[in-house]
């Protein structure tokens, strides 16, 4: 199915816009139907393209036991078969298995199946010089937890390493769900560190011949074993404890010491950046504070007013907008003005930097109206409390007036129970709606539920009509939005199921709202944003079960049309869908970055069959991008924080 989605869009309200809009919402149902069936879940035991380009391969086929034998055999005895795409330990004298491959770095992710009361084991870097496999190899154990033989439990460094209390919540961790269920675990062997990783939370960290190691193995019954722990490469092995136990989806990826593992694209565009205001200076910034101290500079959004004047709107996330004209001195702006100075109501530190002055919408109808909206974590309430707040500028549109600071209209009052996790994009559709990413609230996991909880506002994107009012609210709530029927539910939520969107807009041609939604431990995704959707989280993480409480794929979960592993990077940085003139090789891709890692990627996706085609790496230094933006141009621009106020990029045409 194949439909034309070039709807011309305008910022202006009216019945052409509304009427675009009801288009976009049919196609983007279409979409998201066709999207479903094309992007169903792989099959057990297979890799997806994603991943192949990512290094990893099977150990296990799902059909044969090939690659297998036993500890100090030639083959594997009966006990062990093939049961439905499982290798099963199907009863007693199977014997301790190994891989016929050896492996030194590498990163190891497997699915389990105990039976009730049931003890297994995933030994690694395992020889075959001693008489049972222990001796050489350490053992993450696999086990019933609730009547489980060994007090021991699922996911621990046998002997060694127990999981840590989860931060924040200092909680203690046990994501194992119960017998009979598939539950996952990742295991990273690698010369800076080890991970243990269950079902997508993390457990333990360790290294390899670390003092801690080496005394931690010292005070164990291992101690006893000279080559414990000593070899530099080894199998890996599963563990025969008399039990039946099943695995799947076994996979590795192999790591080097000298390299990283491969990114996931289909090559590099022929793109650049370049400083977007270079030696510009901003107005009532210094480098440094009232004490000595280093002051960086924050940029975190790069908007338009689209009131046809071509003005730049730079946020700042200590609280200032900043308001540049590209045409001044000759193209090359010397400083910014003041738009708003909101830093005696906005809060921010270093050490809780998701907080701050973190988005700026325009209405469409800025230049008749004169406002906007902001979003931001408010000193002039309790800790970490998100405020949605309307702005009105003067009457020649230049700035807001500090004396009307005062009467900024609070819309939304949010106090979050974490300082991280706070979203913070505001974008206007081209239905004239104001759209709110927020957060699950912060800590780790979702401790409260809270994005599957229809109830609450977090971990949900929000579409509120601020150009009407229902009783009690300083804006309405849209009688077409999916949830304002259903008891219990807020009726502003549009979507749900979200960890921490940071950063969606709309795509100025399709009318498609994309977001980016920063991972837990181990996936970042892209998700397209449709009425009613239940992004999956914390169910699922990207397209995977997560947690205790995780679920496989199912028709009311969307997965993101895109995911990548910390491999690549660990925190995405949502970007948009370039729309501009200047890098024809750009047109129609969705610009995305990994703050973590530093890198810069292009996603090209399909609207008519709902299918990412391509994802391109952005070439050039890593840079740490925390937002996108773009222009009344459609010209595409990222943020980095910086020291001297230069951390604004424009992209630009490259090389071949």
């Amino acid at each position: 199915m194949r439909f034309d989605v070039s709807v011309s869009l305008h910022r202006g309200g009216g019945v052409g816009t509304a009427c675009a809009f009801v288009i976009l919402q049919v196609l983007a149902c279409l979409v998201l139907e066709g999207r479903v069936r094309a992007e169903a879940p792989p099959a057990e035991n297979t890799l997806t393209a994603v991943e192949r380009q990512a290094g990893w391969r099977l150990l296990f086929d799902g059909e044969s036991t090939r690659g297998w034998r036993n500890y100090r055999g030639d083959a594997l005895k009966p006990a062990w078969k093939v049961i439905d795409g499982a290798l099963v330990l199907t009863g007693r004298g199977g014997g301790d298995i190994v891989t016929e491959d050896e492996f030194e770095w590498f990163e190891l992710s497997i699915d389990y199946r105990i039976a009730p009361g049931g003890n297994s084991g995933i030994m690694f870097r395992v020889t075959e010089d001693a008489p049972a496999p222990w001796h050489s190899g350490p053992e993450v154990q696999v086990l019933d937890n609730v009547a489980g033989k060994d007090p021991q439990r699922a996911g621990w460094l046998y002997g060694l390493y127990p999981p840590r209390n989860q931060p924040m919540t200092n909680t203690a961790t046990d994501a194992t769900r119960p017998a009979g269920e598939w539950n996952t675990i990742t295991l990273r062997v690698a010369p800076e560190q080890g991970e243990i990783t269950v079902n997508g939370i993390r457990y333990t960290t360790f290294k390899i011949g670390s003092d801690d190691w080496n005394a931690k193995v010292a005070a164990s019954k291992f101690a006893a074993f000279p080559q414990f722990g000593k070899a530099s490469r080894g199998r890996i092995c599963l563990q025969d404890h008399g039990d039946e136990v099943a695995y799947r989806n076994i996979r590795i990826r192999e790591l080097r010491p000298d390299a990283p593992p491969p990114d996931p694209v289909d090559g590099t565009l022929a793109v650049g950046f370049e400083p977007a205001f270079p030696g510009i200076a901003w107005a009532g910034y210094e480098p440094v504070d009232d004490n000595g101290r280093p002051a960086t500079f924050r940029p975190v959004v790069v908007t338009h007013a689209g009131d046809g004047s071509k003005r730049i709107f730079v946020v700042e996330q200590h609280g200032v907008i900043h308001v540049i004209d590209p045409a001044a001195d000759g193209g090359r702006p010397a400083t910014s003005r003041v738009f708003a100075d909101l830093r005696d109501r906005v809060v921010y530190s270093d050490k809780q930097n998701e907080e701050g002055l973190l988005g700026l919408a325009f209405h469409p109808r800025f230049a008749e109206n004169g406002q906007c909206f902001v979003y931001y974590t408010s000193k002039r309430h309790d800790p970490s409390t998100s405020v949605v707040a309307r702005l009105v500028a003067t009457a020649d549109r230049s700035h807001i007036d500090p004396a009307g600071l005062d009467k900024a209209e609070e819309l939304l009052v949010l106090p979050q129970p974490f300082w991280n996790h706070n979203g913070g994009t505001l974008v206007f559709g081209p239905d004239g709606m104001l759209y709110v990413a927020l957060g699950d609230g912060g800590a780790g996991n979702d401790p409260y539920g809270h994005a599957q909880n229809l109830g609450t506002l977090f971990g949900s994107i929000l579409r509120i009509d601020v150009d009407r009012r229902d009783d009690g609210l300083a804006y309405a709530i849209p009688k077409d939005n999916p949830f304002v029927s259903k008891p219990g539910a807020r009726g502003e939520i549009w979507a749900y199921g979200l960890r921490n969107p940071w950063r969606m807009a709309f795509d100025r041609v399709t009318g498609l709202l994309w977001a980016a939604d920063v991972g837990q431990g181990m996936y970042e995704e892209i998700d397209i944003i449709v009425k009613g959707g239940n992004y999956g989280w914390n169910l699922r993480e990207g397209r995977h079960a997560f947690g205790q409480r995780g679920v496989g794929a199912r028709p009311d979960l969307i997965d993101p049309i895109f995911e990548y592993d910390h491999a690549v990077g660990a925190s995405i940085t949502g970007g948009l869908v370039y729309r501009g003139r200047r890098v024809p090789s750009l047109a129609g891709r969705y610009l995305y970055a990994d703050y973590v890692s530093g890198k810069l990627f292009a996603l090209s996706f399909d609207p008519a069959s709902g299918q990412v085609t391509g994802n391109h790496a952005i070439p050039g230094q890593k840079m740490p991008v925390l937002s996108w933006g773009d222009d009344e141009e459609g010209e595409a621009y990222f943020m980095i924080v910086s020291s001297d106020g230069q951390g604004i990029f424009r992209l630009v045409p490259g090389h071949e």
